[in-house]
């Protein structure tokens, strides 16, 4: 048996658990300010703190939606490591991406990790879907819920 037909038969298994909670992250104003200057996305609601606390209803600025979301990379480092066999992880793409709710500066975020589907796509590639939920620390309404698409790319 493959190193990827081993790891599918294993992923079978565990369709519909959850796979992987991620550690928590702190969304500060300098890392929402580092994104804003990258993205050119400079929008007061991001980087106007005191603007931010007078004209909106959330006490102070909020991250970047898409930042985010970025930082499922981050969260998916703390959930899985490299399978036997496998080369590489390559981002497929996500399906049904939704931003629920604001992520004030300063807030705690991790991300939880529930496997959909997976399947051999060739004889090295092995589609991953999860479900990720971005969890905001002290809210019932996550930021994010998504599905993510990884490859497991194997050697042979």
């Amino acid at each position: 048996m493959s190193s990827l037909q081993t790891a599918l038969a294993d992923a079978e298994k565990n369709i519909g658990t959850e796979v992987g909670v991620s550690n928590w992250i702190t969304v500060d104003q300098p890392m929402i300010d580092q994104f804003a200057e990258t993205t050119q996305d400079t929008q007061w609601i991001h980087t106007d703190p005191e603007r931010a606390a007078s004209e909106t209803p959330f006490g102070g600025t909020i991250a970047h939606g898409f930042l985010t979301l970025s930082l499922a990379s981050r969260f998916a480092y703390d959930c899985f490591a490299m399978l036997p066999g496998q080369v590489m992880g390559i981002n497929y793409g996500m399906n049904k991406t939704r931003f629920l709710m604001p992520v004030r500066a300063g807030s705690r975020l991790r991300g939880r990790f529930t496997l959909k589907e997976v399947k051999a796509r060739s004889a090295t590639d092995l589609l991953r879907t999860n479900l990720l939920t971005i969890e905001i620390e002290g809210e019932k309404t996550p930021a994010v819920v998504t599905e993510w698409l990884g490859l497991a790319v194997f050697k042979d």
